[in-house]
């Protein structure tokens, strides 16, 4: 199997190596698509002398889909800048590309990973921070990125199937409380337009029903109490995006910049 490995940056230079260095002796193929980064992430790329292209950011969804046609290869690794492969999971890629073929009759065009994620120096366990499932290798004959901004995945189509492998995928997802509240909200920005743009709307109630419900899933049905002080904050700071989402959503339909 040959393979690439696909990454969009905008300002990753905190942890590309690190990505980089994950992906080494894996991927026959890093294709890095850049959104004009004004750090030093171009030139860690250049460094390491992997394909690099630049272009003007339009979203998760189309960048990502634009890198996934613009690869040498059909099988598909995504990764962002701040994930890297485990030593598990490195492994298990290289067992799979000795496979001349896929399983006969499995039909198989994905394959769904864990993701661990850091916050603030902590390796999550519980919240929805862990497993945290993703679709990150793929066949894009039989795949597109698809969701609402931010949020966005992988969407096999064509009938094809999907497997999950016991194996994580390494995301420094925050380094500070700061940096998360301010994500936070962005992120709630951002799909907020994206609602608006496909016809949603949201009643009155709809804020407060989605924040209450998010803080609820994060530190009670997720176990986020056992994460202590971090558990705390992603339940916190994640309601409030859940609120704001939709209290955004809001005033956009009702004419209203946010």
């Amino acid at each position: 199997m040959l393979l690439s490995a696909v990454i969009i940056t905008y300002n990753e230079e905190r942890h590309l190596r690190k990505c980089l260095e994950s992906l080494r002796g894996v991927a026959d193929e890093v294709f890095v698509l850049d959104s004009y980064s004004t750090d030093q992430t171009e030139r860690i790329c250049r460094e390491e002398k992997i394909r690099f292209e630049q272009h003007e950011f339009d979203g998760y969804i189309s960048q990502k889909n634009r890198a996934m046609k613009r690869a040498g290869h059909d099988w598909i690794l995504s990764l962002d800048g701040d994930e890297a492969l485990s030593a598990s999971l490195r492994n298990r890629i290289l067992q799979w590309k000795k496979q001349d073929n896929l399983p006969a009759g499995r039909n198989i065009r994905g394959y769904i990973f864990r993701r661990r994620n850091n916050f603030c120096g902590r390796w999550m366990r519980f919240t929805s921070w862990y497993p945290d499932r993703k679709l990150r290798l793929f066949d894009r004959r039989y795949a597109t990125w698809s969701g609402y901004d931010p949020h966005d995945h992988v969407v096999i189509v064509k009938g094809g199937k999907t497997e999950r492998w016991k194996s994580d995928i390494l995301h420094w997802a925050i380094d500070s409380v700061d940096e998360f509240r301010q994500k936070m909200d962005d992120f709630a920005r951002i799909t907020a337009r994206a609602y608006q743009q496909a016809g949603k709307k949201a009643c009155l109630l709809e804020p407060v029903w989605h924040g209450a419900w998010r803080w609820f899933k994060e530190y009670i049905w997720y176990l986020g109490f056992l994460e202590r002080q971090a558990g705390w904050q992603i339940a916190r700071y994640t309601a409030i995006n859940a609120f704001r989402k939709y209290a955004y959503l809001r005033k956009l339909n009702h004419g209203y910049e946010i």
